[in-house]
């Protein structure tokens, strides 16, 4: 009787974290293109994604927590949406400029 109390509770309490995730999707990837209605996603591997936006979408600027910046073309983000009717939502966009490498000189050959 006990024993299958314990193992009742076990899977109980094992499976309650696969509940609080909920169907929210992330998308991590780089800015292509950006409108007041849709963000297009390069993915690490190549793959772009739409992702629609509302008046509802949060933005968070990594780099300036407290300012009501944007991201723009080139930014890094990660996206969190909900899937709806095959349609990705953004509810939170966190973004970051991307990290701009210094072009090394190239000494100019004199004739």
């Amino acid at each position: 009787m006990w024993l299958r109390l314990i193992v009742t509770l076990t899977c109980l309490f094992i499976s309650t974290p696969s509940f609080a995730h909920g169907t929210d999707q992330h998308v991590l990837g780089t800015i292509m293109a950006i409108t007041g209605t849709h963000v297009e996603v390069k993915t690490p591997k190549g793959q772009s994604v739409n992702v629609q936006v509302n008046k509802k979408t949060r933005y968070k600027d990594e780099s300036n927590p407290k300012g009501a910046n944007v991201p723009k073309v080139g930014d890094r983000v990660i996206i969190k949406a909900t899937k709806d009717d095959k349609v990705l939502l953004a509810t939170e966009i966190h973004f970051s400029a991307a990290k701009r490498v210094p072009v090394p000189m190239q000494p100019v050959p004199v004739q």
